[in-house]
């Protein structure tokens, strides 16, 4: 029997901070606007049309998507109703038990949503299963050294005042675990590459702020006691100490649903010539 994955973060929890965050989601936007040109970028330098197209977690940004990114009808998908798009049809459903009909969907697009799901690459497959062969995944997720200052400046803090660390701030995977995340899903094609935001916060607090009007606090299943305000207040010190300065990591993964048509990597040992005699020829 295959076990379940590990449940490290709290799934009721991540609504209900989504739900949360929504009045005032476009005052804080900025990272996921930011990740969704990109998105769009990608869309339109691949020159085709996706007639179904599912967008989770992408709200009100639908309205970013231009004629040359080919989507015909685009539905919204979020784990929080507040944070759907009105604009399009759409419909509440967590993004690790979406119910998505089998080879529906041309384009299945996840906006920074994915980061906080417990079986990430069960999450994958069931976007590659729902898409068509030859459609198309794209999501943008929160990885790398996303909020390492803060994470180093809050482990400082709470050491000097109580003596010991508590896990407040999510894990985040590296890029190379994402490209095989995509691989172990079933996509072909997969390619991964992360965009390095740097912002620097002359007052820290905006900070939290910031994390707050995303939904980005901690939902963690373990949770904490709440930080005292001795702790928070040598936390932001300690962080404008060190520059005032964040990084979010922003990762793309790109994959297909395999396809016949699609290009096949070499067999081993089925190139024409050696790697030796190709370095031969060039010296």
């Amino acid at each position: 029997m295959e076990k379940s994955p590990p449940q490290i973060f709290n799934r009721p929890l991540v609504r209900q901070r989504r739900a949360r965050s929504a009045a005032n989601f476009s005052d804080f936007d900025f990272l996921h606007r930011r990740a969704m040109e990109d998105i769009i970028d990608r869309l339109e330098t691949v020159k085709r049309d996706f007639p179904q197209a599912l967008f989770d977690g992408a709200g009100g940004l639908t309205a970013m998507l231009t004629p040359a990114c080919g989507v015909g009808a685009a539905f919204s998908m979020d784990s929080a109703a507040a944070r759907l798009d009105g604009a399009h049809a759409g419909f509440v459903a967590d993004s690790e038990r979406m119910p998505l009909r089998p080879q529906s969907l041309d384009l299945i697009v996840s906006l920074l949503t994915l980061h906080t799901a417990n079986d990430f690459i069960g999450a994958l497959a069931q976007a590659r299963a729902a898409l068509k062969p030859d459609g198309l995944f794209i999501a943008a997720v929160f990885g790398g050294d996303t909020l390492q200052n803060l994470r180093s400046a809050l482990y400082t803090a709470e050491t000097e005042i109580t003596g010991g660390v508590a896990a407040r701030i999510a894990p985040f995977a590296a890029i190379q675990d994402f490209g095989r995340a995509l691989s172990r899903a079933g996509f072909a094609l997969p390619v991964t590459d992360v965009d390095k935001v740097s912002i620097t916060y002359r007052d820290p607090a905006r900070l939290l702020c910031d994390l707050r009007g995303m939904g980005e606090t901690n939902v963690l299943a373990r949770q904490q006691q709440p930080l005292s305000r001795a702790v928070v207040n040598r936390m932001l010190e300690i962080f404008a100490a060190s520059g005032g300065r964040e990084t979010f990591d922003i990762v793309y993964l790109t994959g297909w649903a395999p396809h016949e048509s699609q290009q096949k990597p070499l067999k081993p040992g089925s190139a024409a010539s050696s790697l030796a005699a190709a370095i031969k020829n060039q010296s």
